[in-house]
């Protein structure tokens, strides 16, 4: 409609009466840059956002000819809608697959795919950040000819829709370093979740908007797998130089999420800023920030939405020169399990507004949460303003604290450690974690998971220089590092409970955990804490939950092979100072030894 330059009360939903049509601003488009933009787009053209500028001020009316518009499909553009026009929109054009909970969310099914696709992701390769990507099985090479293929094939299937949703927003709290992201999509559901997950760009900002970077979501639709370099229906493949992102063969939403993450991680360091996948809260008083690293699973979300403290984010930061700020908007929590009495801030954010993927209901629309027959990796994405103490201006000072959060399901790492500099270094390009029996077909025992930087799908460049420049910061703002274990207590087989984590975080948090005495784990050379307020105190030694000797140190020796096998396998060995080295696990004597007991207060 928008294309056709018909009035705004023409439209192609004749269910709709004329008066709503005119009233409702779903129906109403009239930005001057976005829709010169949209037109290009939608009548072929493959002009990067990069050169959108200077394209549109040579561009002429009879660039496109009244015979090319007769041929090119024109789909109705709905742009940054509310969440209730979106809703709407979702139960009646995609009712077999959204549906409301009793709580109101919109409950979505994301088909085949209910998890990310890290072995489509591609990277165009081309000479201008070529030298800067850290190649291999995490950044794929991709050529500009196959990105090409793909984007076509993606902007043609979209134009056929009959509805595209278009979210403008901003990837970044500070507006100093924010980045003017465009999603394209044909599911409502999507626009939901990214409308969710950003800034959404509001007045004003809507007039002149330029996107430095565009997602084109085609995911309903498969890759080519023709195409040189695919290896399934399913493609994501991101270019940087385009600023540009094609989605096929995959609807789960995860996937736009996570490209902006990769894109940050690119571009913050390439301008001097450190990009991290972590949560962060401060303390409303003193305005003392933590930023919580971690993999899926180890508590980063839960640990952040803390009552006593403001949260500021739950995933993807970037640490300036002047603090830290959320690149994202929302919060995009896990559901299995979930429960308002562990978790009160994220099941009371579960309403209408929020985006649940996967998750079975019973009868009366109400979630169960503990059925994952779907998927383990049930979801909420949902506004940061759905949790109380959030901040709406999502930044926050130079952190006092970071903590590296481990699940730990070996029993082997104390439940918390004090780390040097080194030792950051380290576990930071270790990102040490847990795969669980029963998320995995085939896993039928606690598997060890290394992700470097703790977000090694969306590292761009090679880790080192993620973990230096934390290294670099930590020093230079006299910041706390620590390392957290959220896995099982020795042989136990159980998890450290919830309460004890909390306990320890708390402890962290009020200063008073580096003041008490503190002995060495013997293996890995970690400082931990002999006493925590609200913890059992023998709990607090590894050892002390083992009552086979044995069985730990067979359990000590194949973490230590696991670490110092990835360590080589990375390539790490060899491009770490010999002080980060001498950091890694070794066998004392070849046997389990009991811990030294440091002799003056806290570790150094």
């Amino acid at each position: 409609r928008l294309l056709r330059r018909e009035p705004p009360s023409v439209g192609r939903f004749p269910d709709v009466p004329r008066h709503q049509r005119i009233a409702c601003p779903i129906y109403v488009i009239a930005m001057a840059n976005f829709d010169a933009q949209m037109e290009a787009l939608l009548a072929g053209s493959d002009v990067a956002p990069s050169q959108w500028n200077d394209y549109y001020k040579s561009m002429q009316p009879q660039v496109f000819t009244q015979s090319a518009k007769e041929d090119v499909a024109t789909p109705d553009l709905i742009r940054n809608a509310s969440p209730a026009e979106i809703v709407e929109l979702a139960l009646r054009y995609e009712g077999k697959s959204s549906s409301l909970t009793s709580t109101g969310a919109l409950c979505c099914s994301s088909g085949a795919k209910t998890g990310r696709s890290p072995k489509d992701k591609r990277i165009v390769q081309s000479p201008e950040s070529a030298d800067n990507v850290w190649w291999g099985p995490v950044n794929i090479p991709l050529s500009e000819q196959s990105f090409m293929i793909n984007r076509e094939r993606a902007v043609d299937y979209l134009r056929t829709r009959e509805r595209l949703f278009v979210v403008d927003a901003f990837a970044g709290h500070d507006k100093d370093h924010r980045i003017r992201i465009r999603i394209i999509c044909s599911r409502a559901y999507h626009a939901l979740f990214m409308r969710n997950m950003l800034i959404p760009a509001v007045g004003d900002e809507l007039k002149d908007f330029v996107p430095d970077f565009v997602i084109y979501n085609a995911g309903t639709f498969p890759a080519n797998r023709y195409v040189d370099g695919m290896t399934s229906s399913c493609s994501v493949d991101l270019n940087l130089e385009r600023g540009e992102m094609i989605i096929l063969g995959t609807q789960y939403a995860g996937e736009m999420k996570k490209g902006v993450l990769t894109l940050m991680m690119y571009l913050m360091p390439l301008r001097g800023q450190l990009c991290l996948h972590s949560s962060a809260n401060e303390d409303p008083q003193t305005k003392a920030a933590t930023l919580f690293f971690g993999l899926s699973g180890t508590g980063k979300t839960t640990l952040s939405a803390d009552p006593n403290r403001n949260l500021i984010g739950d995933d993807e930061h970037v640490w300036t020169d002047k603090g830290i700020f959320n690149v994202e908007g929302g919060c995009y929590a896990k559901c299995a399990g979930l429960s308002k009495e562990n978790e009160p801030e994220i099941f009371d954010a579960v309403r209408f507004g929020a985006v649940v993927e996967n998750v079975i209901m019973d009868a009366d629309r109400v979630v169960q949460y503990d059925d994952t027959s779907v998927t383990e990796n049930t979801r909420c994405a949902y506004p940061l303003g759905f949790i109380p103490n959030a901040l709406a201006e999502a930044k926050g000072g130079h952190p006092t604290n970071v903590i590296l959060l481990t699940c730990d399901a070996t029993g082997v790492l104390p439940l918390v450690s004090k780390l040097s500099r080194e030792q950051v270094i380290y576990h930071f390009v270790s990102g040490f974690t847990s795969k669980m029996v029963g998320t995995e077909m085939g896993i039928t025992e606690p598997v060890a998971a290394f992700s470097s930087c703790y977000g090694e799908p969306f590292l761009m460049w090679h880790p080192l220089k993620y973990a230096n420049m934390l290294a670099d910061k930590l020093e230079h703002h006299a910041s706390d590092a620590w390392l957290l274990n959220t896995g099982w207590i020795g042989s136990s087989g159980k998890r450290c409970p919830l309460r004890f984590t909390r306990a320890i975080v708390d402890a962290i948090h009020a200063g008073t955990l580096k003041k008490v005495e503190y002995a060495t784990e013997p293996v890995f050379g970690l400082s931990y804490p002999t006493t925590c307020p609200n913890v059992p105190s023998e709990i607090l030694n590894p050892a002390n939950n083992w009552e086979d000797a044995e069985a730990l140190l067979a359990a000590q020796s194949k973490l230590v092979e696991q670490f110092t096998a990835n360590f080589e396998r990375k390539g790490f060995k060899d491009a770490v100072s010999a002080d980060v080295l001498a950091q890694a696990p070794k066998m004392p004597d070849g046997k389990a030894v009991s811990p030294r007991r440091a002799t003056g207060g806290a570790a150094a």
